[in-house]
């Protein structure tokens, strides 16, 4: 199992490793070694997101998310990406880009840094937008109890989320603002462009996000009306089948699935310029680490562990809300990617053994984990 899931995975690392020696040598080696393990280490909290989607989608669908959307991945983000915003940002052909990268490093990592605002905006507010929508909705299980219910409670009033990450936006533009202003106003306008970043990030959550929710409740109108058949063909002995997404409510999600990759993998882009600013080697490093993610949620969907250790995607998206606050804040300063990649290693590990606890717990009660309804977790 765990070879058939990782196969390609194990495949791409060896390629991608061999590669960089003939690219670079013994250092390139490292170098892209580092980077795959810092991708898959702050992308952890997406595979575990990522598989509770992926998951309501039918075998079509997940498959498609697992080939053009590996390229999306792997190519789009990972290399194509960096070379797009900083043809943008610089005014430049994509050919003059593609060489800038290659033959000037530096001016490349510097543009690119120059960049960094607008894009932890975009990415920051996506995320965010997760988080909150996450928190503010009435769960069965929650992990911590006291706080989600509270939070639930608050989810009543309409469109707070919405109100809540622009006030975070407006906030975190009017900061950068001033900083700005504060060291000469070179980057005065970089207020406004985190505004229109940040803005536009929102609006590409509602877009996709309202689509794919607008469908899937198409699918559960269907789901209702074939509900008859299904309790008469389990009555008389066949396995009753759960309706997967499919159509335009997993074209869609899967359209979401690409957007939430992206704005994950902005903090693994930009962290990679600590580490070396070659795009080859980064490209590599970087693409290793997007493989394992993509084979991770594979594996969370196939054996069901979203079901078993119910809190991980509460952790999961505490560590998203955390990731959000950490692209915001490094518009104006830099944190380590160690702190990064640690906060979600933090939450998930911390989710994961609340669920371990539960589930002992349940075992030695004899009761069914599905039925429970609230939970309050004693290891966070």
């Amino acid at each position: 199992m765990v070879l058939k899931t990782f196969g390609w995975s194990f495949a791409v690392t060896a390629l991608g490793l061999v590669a960089a020696v003939f690219y670079g040598g013994w250092a390139a080696f490292g170098v892209v070694a580092i980077l795959s393990v810092l991708e898959i280490s702050l992308s952890f909290d997406n595979a575990v997101v990522n598989a509770g989607i992926l998951k309501k989608m039918n075998a079509f669908w997940q498959k498609i998310f697992l080939t053009i959307g590996i390229l999306i991945a792997v190519f789009g983000m990972r290399l194509v990406f960096p070379v797009v915003i900083v043809a943008i940002s610089a005014s430049l052909g994509p050919i003059e880009a593609v060489d800038l990268a290659l033959t000037d490093k530096d001016r490349y990592q510097e543009l690119v840094t120059d960049a960094h605002p607008s894009i932890a905006a975009f990415g920051g507010m996506f995320l965010l937008m997760i988080f909150l929508d996450f928190i503010f909705e009435d769960r069965e299980i929650k992990w911590l109890a006291p706080l989600e219910r509270a939070l639930a409670k608050l989810g009543k009033v309409d469109m707070l989320s919405v109100c809540i990450a622009l006030i975070v936006l407006l906030v975190s533009a009017i900061t950068f603002g001033a900083h700005a202003h504060q060291h000469g106003g070179t980057h005065a306008d970089k207020a406004e462009t985190v505004l229109l970043s940040g803005i536009a990030g929102l609006i590409t959550y509602l877009v996709v996000g309202g689509l794919s929710g607008f469908f899937e409740d198409k699918l559960e109108e269907e789901e209702e009306r074939e509900h008859e058949a299904e309790e008469q063909a389990e009555r008389a002995g066949k396995p009753k089948s759960a309706v997967k997404l499919a159509g335009k409510a997993a074209f869609f999600m899967f359209l979401y699935l690409e957007v939430l990759d992206a704005s994950f993998s902005f903090d693994g882009v930009i962290g990679a310029f600590a580490i070396t600013n070659d795009i080859v080697l980064m490209a590599l490093g970087l693409g290793i680490g997007a493989m394992y993610v993509r084979s991770l949620t594979v594996y969370l969907v196939r054996e069901g562990t979203l079901d078993d250790y119910v809190y991980l995607e509460h952790g999961a998206h505490y560590a998203i809300g955390a990731l959000a606050a950490v692209l915001l804040v490094t518009i104006q300063y830099e944190i380590n990617e160690f702190i990064t990649g640690m906060i979600g290693v933090v939450l998930i590990g911390a989710s994961f053994w609340s669920s371990v606890r539960r589930n002992k717990r349940l075992a030695a009660a004899g009761g069914d984990g599905g039925k429970e309804k609230t939970e309050v977790s004693s290891g966070v």
